[in-house]
């Protein structure tokens, strides 16, 4: 099981330096191994619809659609913000690491503040 992070979905879809490293992971997503938390379908939206346009950024939402999408109830925002307070972790990152810990889920990501975490593969 893998959370792929906004950082990996936006680097894709922008045709980013990274993106070809992704491409194994994002072509392949489908609802029995991957998790996305809601939060990372709000930033990959924004930044893509912002940058590169609606029609782009409605692509990569179909994309991860063939995730498993998780949305954020109480139990897990109390766990986001005690990963939070314990790490360090801005929101948004919390967030997906508190999902894929309870996911038994490998974090794949290219954000500095996740890379030091147990589990995570962080792609360079």
């Amino acid at each position: 099981m893998k959370v792929i992070d906004s950082y990996g979905w936006i680097e894709y879809f922008a045709n980013g330096p990274l993106a070809k490293k992704y491409a194994r992971y994002i072509e392949s997503v489908n609802a029995n191994d991957a998790v996305t938390p809601t939060v990372v379908v709000y930033e990959v939206y924004k930044r893509l619809k912002k940058e590169k346009g609606e029609q782009v950024a409605l692509e990569a939402y179909a994309q991860i659609t063939r995730t498993r999408i998780v949305t954020l109830d109480e139990q897990s925002a109390l766990k986001a913000a005690d990963m939070s307070l314990e790490r360090g972790l801005s929101m948004a990152d919390a967030i997906v690491y508190s999902t894929a810990r309870a996911y038994s889920a490998q974090p794949i990501t290219s954000d500095k503040d996740l890379k030091e975490l147990p589990g995570v593969h962080y792609i360079e």
